[in-house]
């Protein structure tokens, strides 16, 4: 097992296809080619991060996200965002979000506070 840091695109490269190999494999935890892929993809989930970056989704469209995940209406955002006709507005980016309804989303729909607070 070669494991080093991958510090070049074609390192990057050569570990996915090793990473793809192993994943078709499908390696038992805890043998030796199940710790290479564990390793392997942490390795590039690191050079993946750092190397592309991804920004952070517009607020109202994770929240519909989320809403079409759940099977969701515009009811059933009520007791996040208040009155149906609040949830609307929202939604139609009438009105910005509040502090309580950021609080209530994150904790009620698992949405990251840092996806609700971004600037939409």
């Amino acid at each position: 097992m070669d494991i080093r840091p991958l510090h070049t695109e074609q390192d990057y490269n050569d570990a996915l296809k090793v990473l793809s190999a192993l994943v078709d494999a499908d390696p038992a935890p805890g043998t030796a080619e199940g710790d290479h892929l564990e390793i392997l993809a942490t390795l590039v989930e690191n050079y993946e991060s750092h190397h592309f970056p991804m920004e952070l989704p517009d607020p109202i469209e994770a929240i519909k996200f989320r809403m079409e995940q759940e099977g969701l209406s515009a009811s059933d955002m009520r007791p996040y965002l208040g009155n149906l006709n609040r949830v609307y507005e929202v939604l139609n980016r009438k009105r910005g979000l509040s502090l309580a309804m950021i609080r209530r989303l994150n904790r009620g729909l698992k949405i990251p506070a840092e996806v609700l607070i971004a600037e939409a």
